[in-house]
């Protein structure tokens, strides 16, 4: 009896010593949950850094005169590996806290590479994204503060309860017919409307995150001693995690295709993380024993992530063609009714007129 009294509930929650907030003993008792959120911020911070690498190789590749495939550069190489390791960090954070955490600080990777961008690659610095960055700081502190840090060891036998439970079948059932009718609309009636899109990518969110977190914690527990490799259930979840997120990722690449990844990313992030939210509270319960301010400011510190995230991305695709024009100087015959703009699709882009007949227009 004094055995079992020892063993912590799997699904309690961390307690709080009475010395207080980041003192030894409030570290020691959060360690899992401390390693957890370091894991996914170095993972995001890895991520921004290579999607800055691989812009900056392609910037260099399309100024060389002899052009040659992105893939013989080293550069982008370095910043395809760089992606790995970081997505690998966010996946072994799942193993360690909550899935409704690690995923809101997918935000980090968004103003890493604003800054990033500025810093090294000297982008204009506008007012949005400082505020942008602001707020999405601000809602990181207010996720880590408030997240539910649930004790919790997701092992095989737990994972086959918690998908024949009563909510998870609901949840399951009502996400595929959803899923089901959306796919209807973007296949037979061919509405291609962003909110579509992104709805059909977040509701494959949704199992690609629960299979991450039980592959992840699976692996992790097996590392430490316990094994559970041996169980058909870590393999279902692996192979579910593969063939959601592929599918997933196919969506997006349909909407950054139809609106572009400054329309895209920001909804994207609040629909990802919703799903998380949802996804974390049904199937693994983390909200359990959550109080309700703790509940309040862990919501509203998604909200301040979602506003500096659309802050950020607000507009940064048009920095680039506003201080840009062509001029071609003046030509015998012709004069330029305006200044050429990079924007083909512009009713203005390359009009020409005769210089008579501009003066006849004149008088």
């Amino acid at each position: 009896m004094g055995k079992l009294q020892s063993i912590p509930n799997a699904t309690s929650r961390w307690k709080e010593p009475s010395s207080g907030f980041l003192s030894s003993g409030w570290y020691h008792a959060n360690q899992s949950l401390l390693l957890g959120i370091a894991l996914a911020i170095a993972g995001n911070f890895l991520i921004s850094v290579s999607l800055n690498l691989q812009k900056y190789s392609h910037v260099q590749l399309a100024r060389l005169a002899n052009q040659k495939p992105v893939y013989r550069s080293k550069l982008w190489w370095c910043g395809i590996i760089l992606l790995g390791i970081g997505e690998m960090g966010n996946f072994a954070a799942y193993g360690f806290t909550s899935a409704m955490l690690v995923a809101p600080l997918g935000s980090m990777t968004v103003i890493d590479t604003a800054f990033i961008s500025v810093l090294f690659q000297k982008e204009n610095l506008r007012s949005e994204g400082v505020l942008g960055g602001t707020l999405t700081v601000a809602g990181a502190f207010l996720l880590v503060s408030f997240a539910p840090h649930i004790a919790q060891e997701p092992t095989a036998r737990r994972i086959q309860s918690y998908l024949v439970s009563w909510q998870v079948l609901a949840y399951v059932i009502l996400g595929v017919i959803t899923f089901c009718v959306l796919l209807y609309f973007y296949k037979r009636r061919d509405v291609k409307h962003i909110v579509v899109i992104l709805t059909l990518a977040a509701l494959l969110a949704s199992p690609t995150i629960i299979s991450a977190k039980a592959v992840a914690s699976m692996i992790i527990l097996s590392i430490m001693g316990n094994m559970q490799l041996i169980y058909p259930i870590f393999y279902l979840m692996f192979i579910l995690m593969v063939l959601t997120c592929v599918f997933q990722v196919k969506f997006l690449n349909q909407a950054e295709k139809l609106y572009g990844t400054t329309a895209v990313i920001p909804i994207n992030y609040a629909f990802f993380t919703i799903s998380a939210i949802v996804a974390g509270a049904v199937f693994y319960q983390e909200l359990q024993g959550m109080s309700l301010l703790s509940g309040f400011m862990f919501l509203f510190g998604c909200l301040l992530s979602f506003i500096g995230v659309f802050l950020i991305t607000k507009n940064r695709g048009k920095e680039h063609l506003t201080g840009f024009y062509i001029d071609y100087g003046h030509i015998p015959g012709k004069e330029t009714r305006e200044k050429i703009q990079p924007e083909s699709n512009s009713v203005s882009y390359g009009s020409l007129c005769n210089e008579g007949e501009s003066v006849k227009t004149q008088s």
